[in-house]
């Protein structure tokens, strides 16, 4: 007992490690898992080794993801490009999945081998992109919601498919008295979910009126609800992740409100993903063989390539038709061919099951860190692409800007983006609320908590969101809101020394800070006083955007305390890593003889900045 202890800290300390380091590449967490599994496993050092607490703990945990996962997605956004996104789903899935059944086929593999790798050639995660798009700022641009769209029908499909294959009768082939049983208990799994789910649950909700469960009691509900589903999946010859993925899509917001929604899946997504379904990625990573590059390194190089030639020429093919270009197509191919979650759990799930041997599993591990390593470095240089040739679309529906804080500063910035941008502040604070109506902004008296009150001040339209409260805690949350409710660019006012304290959680979620001297309420009242005065000056010269996370240069002038970013495209928070190019404005506040960030803080290249 005290050695399966002692493993399941091993395998979470290696989880940890593997997954904070792939975090800090630009890479998902889980390819730092399987890699950490891989490297400590039997496939290398020996130094970790499964056992059936690492194998239960990690099966549930992945229940438990695939539940967070359907509650996580808003089917309405399949409606922002429905069809753009079903084509690049289309192609990025038919196309690499059709090379893959002929691949494997044509080096005489089983016909269910076949299936199962053309299944994880056509996978796209979804789970990948948040990410990337959030690090690339493009949340509020058509690509973005193509590839959300594509990646989840993507993701959808590979499910169904693999749920209906994955049964008694499979383990002895793929026939047509299989597909038609597996496809009349899918039927009946679906009906019978979707009675449940949609005709049930709000009724059970309707019956018990205003009253919400305690958050407790509402997160165990839904797990039990999520498990009940799971194992009805299993009594329809299906697999349990299916159900648990479906029970997540029915208990949405509507049914358990928004704020219980909110506070379980962010249970859930500490519990499954930083927690138990480490053990099953990790695990996965034991059962990976290196002969494969000896055995059969050309089927291994043949996959890889087929499918990421397959997912981006697919997709780039099949997109042309909704007259969006075929560049912008090939951009998106190459976000759509990241794998990731569920071709892991696809293959380790069929690997158990004995419909594909250890061979074929080794080549579907390394492909999915191969092509999944591919998307930042290749969208990345697509989105400069379309951007320097003016083809990068903004979606459209995002148009207005939030700041959550009224203070002087906060009114100071809204003053700015009020010049080209409609803006709402939001307040708790009456005197701050009547000084912002004073000067013609438009102030909501509210908590900026409130999802009631950030949807009244439009955050469904919001391209950006600043939280400029007094409270770090209160500005990482409302930041963390904002980023679930898909606003593209969110910032939160913070002290260096906050800024330290929720590093991790800043470095997770994307939210970029806006630096604020620690005497931030000598700053404010000399705001209102008048002893700092507002200005503008020029950015000095081109900055490379990339700079490190110690921030963006500081003006090589004391007391300038620089708040925003001004351009043609309108104004920005000035936070670590804003574009900022010549030709830019920087808005400041200015105290003479005051250095709001140290002497050792605040340079520039290039010299001096020019005042106006």
């Amino acid at each position: 007992m005290h050695n399966e202890i002692l493993t399941l800290a091993l395998v979470l300390a290696a989880a940890l490690v593997g997954g904070r380091l792939a975090t800090k590449l630009g890479y998902p967490s889980i390819l730092g898992e399987i890699t950490a599994g891989i490297l400590l496993g039997p496939p290398l050092l020996g130094l970790l080794t499964r056992n059936d607490a690492v194998d239960v703990l990690g099966e549930f945990g992945v229940l438990l993801m695939m539940l967070y996962i359907g509650m996580h997605l808003d089917l309405s956004d399949l409606r922002k490009a429905s069809k753009p996104g079903l084509l690049a789903a289309a192609g990025g899935f038919l196309v690499p999945a059709a090379l893959g059944v002929m691949l494997m086929l044509w080096v005489d593999r089983t016909m269910i081998e076949a299936i199962f790798v053309g299944l994880a050639m056509g996978v796209t995660s979804l789970l990948t992109k948040s990410r990337i798009l959030v690090d690339l700022k493009i949340l509020d641009t058509r690509i973005a919601h193509v590839l959300v769209a594509g990646a989840l029908l993507s993701d959808v499909t590979v499910l169904v498919v693999f749920a209906a294959i994955v049964g008694p009768e499979a383990a002895g082939g793929v026939s047509m008295g299989t597909a038609a049983v597996t496809g009349v208990r899918a039927l009946a799994f679906g009906l019978g979910a979707w009675l449940v789910g949609a005709r049930l649950f709000p009724a059970v909700k309707r019956l018990a009126g205003q009253r919400e469960l305690g958050r407790g009691s509402a997160f165990l509900t839904v797990i039990v609800l999520g498990l009940l589903f799971a194992w009805a999946a299993e009594l329809a010859g299906l697999h349990a992740i299916l159900g648990a993925f479906v029970a997540g899509l029915f208990l949405d917001k509507d049914v358990i409100g928004r704020k219980v929604s909110r506070d379980v899946q962010q249970k859930l997504s500490t519990v499954s993903i930083s927690v138990l379904a480490p053990f099953f990625f990790v695990s996965a990573g034991f059962e990976v063989s290196f002969q494969v590059f000896s055995t059969d390194p050309g089927l291994l190089v043949a996959v890889i390539v087929l499918a990421s030639v397959g997912k981006i020429l697919g997709t780039a093919v099949f997109y042309v038709p909704s007259g969006n270009g075929w560049r912008e197509g090939v951009v998106v191919g190459t976000g759509m061919n990241g794998r990731g979650a569920v071709e892991i759990i696809v293959a380790e799930l069929a690997l158990a099951q004995g419909l594909i041997d250890r061979e074929v599993f080794s080549i579907l591990v390394f492909m999915a860190l191969f092509t999944t390593a591919t998307v930042p470095v290749l969208l990345t240089w697509g989105v400069g692409w379309l951007r320097r040739r003016g083809e990068l679309v903004k979606a459209g529906d995002r148009d207005r800007a939030i700041i959550v804080g009224a203070g002087p500063i906060a009114r100071v910035l809204g003053l700015a983006w009020q010049e080209s941008t409609p803006v709402v502040l939001i307040d708790t604070n009456r005197a701050n609320t009547l000084a912002g109506i004073e000067q013609g902004l438009d102030v909501v008296p509210g908590n900026g908590l409130d999802e009631v009150v950030l949807e009244s001040s439009g955050i469904d339209r919001a391209r950006a969101l600043v939280a400029a409260t007094p409270n770090a805690e209160v500005n990482m949350l409302i930041a963390q809101m904002a980023v679930e409710s898909g606003v593209p660019e969110v910032s939160v006012m913070l002290r260096d020394s906050d800024a330290q304290v929720f590093s991790s959680l800043l470095d997770e979620s994307g939210v970029t800070v806006v630096r604020v001297p620690e005497a931030i309420t000598d700053w404010e009242h000399a705001v209102t006083t008048g002893e700092a005065s507002v200005e503008t000056i020029d950015a000095p010269g081109s900055l490379d955007p990339s700079r490190d996370s110690s921030g963006p240069p500081m003006p090589d002038q004391p007391g300038l305390f620089p708040i925003a970013v001004l351009n043609s495209s309108g104004p920005q928070a000035f936070t670590r890593g804003a574009d900022i190019n010549s030709g830019d404005r920087i808005l400041v506040l200015s105290r003479p003889g005051i250095v709001p960030f140290g002497e050792a803080e605040g340079k520039v290249p290039g010299g001096a900045p020019t005042r106006q």
